[in-house]
Protein backbone atom coordinates (compact mmCIF):
# COMPACT_ATOMS: atom_id res chain seq x y z
CA UNK A 1 0.00 0.00 0.00
CA UNK A 2 1.32 3.42 -0.97
CA UNK A 3 0.61 4.98 2.43
CA UNK A 4 2.67 2.28 4.14
CA UNK A 5 5.54 2.90 1.72
CA UNK A 6 5.30 6.62 2.49
CA UNK A 7 5.48 5.94 6.23
CA UNK A 8 8.56 3.76 5.75
CA UNK A 9 10.32 6.40 3.63
CA UNK A 10 9.58 9.09 6.22
CA UNK A 11 10.73 6.91 9.13
CA UNK A 12 14.02 6.28 7.33
CA UNK A 13 14.42 10.03 6.78
CA UNK A 14 13.57 10.74 10.42
CA UNK A 15 16.20 8.29 11.60
CA UNK A 16 18.85 10.24 9.68
CA UNK A 17 17.31 13.60 10.65
CA UNK A 18 16.72 14.50 7.01
CA UNK A 19 13.92 16.55 5.46
CA UNK A 20 12.66 16.13 1.91
CA UNK A 21 10.85 18.30 -0.63
CA UNK A 22 7.39 17.35 -1.85
CA UNK A 23 8.81 16.79 -5.34
CA UNK A 24 11.55 14.49 -4.09
CA UNK A 25 9.06 12.58 -1.94
CA UNK A 26 6.74 12.09 -4.93
CA UNK A 27 9.72 10.76 -6.90
CA UNK A 28 10.66 8.36 -4.08
CA UNK A 29 7.08 7.09 -4.10
CA UNK A 30 7.37 6.60 -7.89
CA UNK A 31 4.24 8.67 -8.46
CA UNK A 32 3.58 9.41 -12.10
CA UNK A 33 2.10 12.66 -13.44
CA UNK A 34 -0.33 14.24 -13.37
CA UNK A 35 -0.81 15.68 -9.88
CA UNK A 36 2.09 13.87 -8.23
CA UNK A 37 2.57 16.48 -5.51
CA UNK A 38 -1.16 16.67 -4.85
CA UNK A 39 -1.34 12.90 -4.42
CA UNK A 40 1.69 12.96 -2.11
CA UNK A 41 0.12 15.68 0.06
CA UNK A 42 -3.15 13.72 0.27
CA UNK A 43 -1.18 10.75 1.60
CA UNK A 44 0.72 13.00 4.02
CA UNK A 45 -2.54 14.35 5.43
CA UNK A 46 -3.81 10.79 6.01
CA UNK A 47 -0.54 9.98 7.78
CA UNK A 48 -0.95 13.08 9.94
CA UNK A 49 -4.36 11.87 11.10
CA UNK A 50 -2.95 8.43 11.93
CA UNK A 51 0.03 9.90 13.78
CA UNK A 52 -2.15 12.30 15.76
CA UNK A 53 -4.59 9.55 16.71
CA UNK A 54 -1.70 7.33 17.88
CA UNK A 55 -0.06 10.18 19.82
CA UNK A 56 3.04 10.10 17.61
CA UNK A 57 4.86 13.14 16.23
CA UNK A 58 3.83 14.11 12.72
CA UNK A 59 6.11 12.44 10.18
CA UNK A 60 4.69 14.85 7.59
CA UNK A 61 6.85 17.54 9.22
CA UNK A 62 9.76 16.05 7.28
CA UNK A 63 8.31 17.28 4.00
CA UNK A 64 9.01 20.91 3.08
CA UNK A 65 8.18 23.17 0.18
CA UNK A 66 11.04 24.18 -2.09
CA UNK A 67 9.85 27.79 -2.09
CA UNK A 68 8.60 27.91 1.53
CA UNK A 69 11.84 28.74 3.37
CA UNK A 70 12.12 25.21 4.77
CA UNK A 71 8.50 25.08 5.94
CA UNK A 72 5.83 22.58 4.96
CA UNK A 73 3.04 23.71 2.65
CA UNK A 74 0.02 25.51 4.15
CA UNK A 75 -1.94 22.23 4.03
CA UNK A 76 0.32 20.81 6.75
CA UNK A 77 -0.71 23.61 9.11
CA UNK A 78 -4.38 23.49 8.09
CA UNK A 79 -4.48 19.73 8.70
CA UNK A 80 -2.71 20.15 12.04
CA UNK A 81 -5.34 22.74 12.94
CA UNK A 82 -8.20 20.38 12.01
CA UNK A 83 -6.54 17.72 14.18
CA UNK A 84 -6.44 20.17 17.10
CA UNK A 85 -2.64 20.35 17.17
CA UNK A 86 -2.07 23.88 15.84
CA UNK A 87 -3.79 27.22 15.97
CA UNK A 88 -2.70 30.08 13.76
CA UNK A 89 -1.79 31.14 10.25
CA UNK A 90 0.25 28.79 8.03
CA UNK A 91 2.89 31.53 7.69
CA UNK A 92 4.94 33.53 10.15
CA UNK A 93 6.62 32.97 13.50
CA UNK A 94 3.82 30.94 15.14
CA UNK A 95 3.81 28.48 12.24
CA UNK A 96 7.62 28.29 12.22
CA UNK A 97 7.73 27.67 16.00
CA UNK A 98 5.13 24.91 15.75
CA UNK A 99 6.98 23.34 12.84
CA UNK A 100 10.38 23.45 14.55
CA UNK A 101 8.94 21.85 17.70
CA UNK A 102 7.19 19.15 15.67
CA UNK A 103 10.32 18.43 13.62
CA UNK A 104 12.36 18.08 16.83
CA UNK A 105 9.71 15.69 18.20
CA UNK A 106 9.95 13.57 15.03
CA UNK A 107 13.75 13.40 15.24
CA UNK A 108 13.68 12.61 18.97
CA UNK A 109 11.00 9.93 18.62
CA UNK A 110 12.53 8.08 15.67
CA UNK A 111 16.13 8.41 16.88
CA UNK A 112 15.43 5.52 19.25
CA UNK A 113 14.75 3.25 16.27
CA UNK A 114 17.91 4.18 14.36
CA UNK A 115 19.95 1.16 13.36
CA UNK A 116 23.70 1.06 13.89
Amino acid sequence: MLKDRLRQILIELAQTETVVTYKNLAERLCLMPPQTIHRATDLLEKLMAEDAEAGRPLLAALCVGRLRNDLPAPGFFMTAQVLGLFSGAPEGPVARDFYMRELARVFDFYRQFRSG
